[in-house]
């Protein structure tokens, strides 16, 4: 049965709670009874926890959500200066907080890098993920052969490039949401400013982007579509992927390369999982489940209340 919207009635507004690290904190939004069922929720590059703010109201309340703010983003402390983000840096942050919390077993709902470091994670740890949900995205993001060694060079430049910009640049609050809404197109404004409440602090003279301007330089893997193909058939979860028609697919469709490495990653999926993959297609575009919340809560409701025997099977023996 879908799950009705009145959900929201039961979790209320979130609390804040801080994961302590040598470098500071990582910041997470909770919802729902400390003793439910762990649902992480993992936010897109240069995003925040608060993109979640819409859609958890909407799903199963006696699930516990925690969105994470990933070291650099939110209200999470930025790393030293000097030290360079990538993917890893996440699956550290998701690690870390899901040990500090005692959390042995959990499900996952990504959106964009979000859905790939949990699909990642999930590929590392595949014990200790029964459920991963993939918000426009494909799990995966596969980079061609030849272009590995090119994007390490991009990547090396960008982080020492981005290292002499030291003072950030201070908006005023309608100049940070322009800013923001001309960056990422697919935002409505209240969405936008959802976002900002958590991706921006005050200073004199107006706000910044509280977000570390060396997180900006792209840090996804640098896996090849083989390397992903191999390394899906390790996962045990199942896995509900939701794509928005004018979403992350209209955005490559001309580019024939990467649909074709997005298309192989879904028939890859299906052939290593089986019954247990499933994908979806909705009205909306990448930040669906922020917008319009509503088109993407029933389905994924339903997949969090599925039950899979062998998690419960697995769950009686912890």
């Amino acid at each position: 049965m879908p799950v009705p919207a009145v959900y929201h009635h039961h979790l209320g507004a979130p609390m804040e709670i801080q994961i302590p690290v040598p470098w500071g904190y990582l910041a997470c939004l909770t919802w729902g009874p400390v003793e439910g069922r762990p649902v992480f929720c993992l936010h897109g590059w240069m995003d925040n926890a608060n993109t979640f703010q819409k859609l958890v109201p909407l799903l199963p309340p006696d699930r516990r959500y925690i969105a994470l703010d990933f070291s650099g983003h939110g209200q999470s402390s930025h790393l030293s200066p000097g030290s360079c983000y990538d993917y890893k840096t996440c699956l550290i942050d998701l690690y870390r907080t899901l040990k500090v919390l005692n959390y042995r077993r959990i499900s996952i709902i990504g959106h964009s890098m979000g859905g790939v470091i949990g699909t990642i994670f999930t590929y590392l740890f595949p014990d200790m993920v029964d459920k991963l949900v993939l918000l426009d995205s494909c799990g995966f993001f596969p980079i061609p052969l030849e272009m590995v060694l090119h994007r390490e060079r991009k990547v090396i430049a960008g982080h020492l490039r981005r290292e002499r910009k030291l003072d950030p640049i201070v908006y005023s609050p309608e100049g940070a949401l322009k800013r923001l809404m001309e960056a990422n197109s697919s935002l409505t404004e209240q969405s936008a400013r959802i976002l900002l409440k958590r991706g921006t602090k005050e200073v004199p003279g107006g706000v910044i982007f509280s977000r570390d301007i060396n997180a900006s330089v792209e840090f996804s893997p640098n896996f090849t579509l083989e390397q992903c193909l191999v390394a899906m058939k390790d996962i045990r979860a199942s896995i509900l992927t939701v794509l928005a028609r004018d979403g992350m697919s209209a955005h490559i469709e001309n580019r024939s390369s990467v649909v074709t490495q997005y298309s192989s990653l879904v028939k890859g999926f299906k052939s290593s999982l089986k019954e247990k993959y499933q994908l979806e297609e909705v009205n909306g575009n990448h930040f669906v489940h922020l917008n319009e919340p509503e088109n993407v809560s029933d389905l994924i409701g339903t997949f969090l209340q599925e039950e899979d025997s062998s998690s419960a099977s697995l769950l009686s023996r912890l």
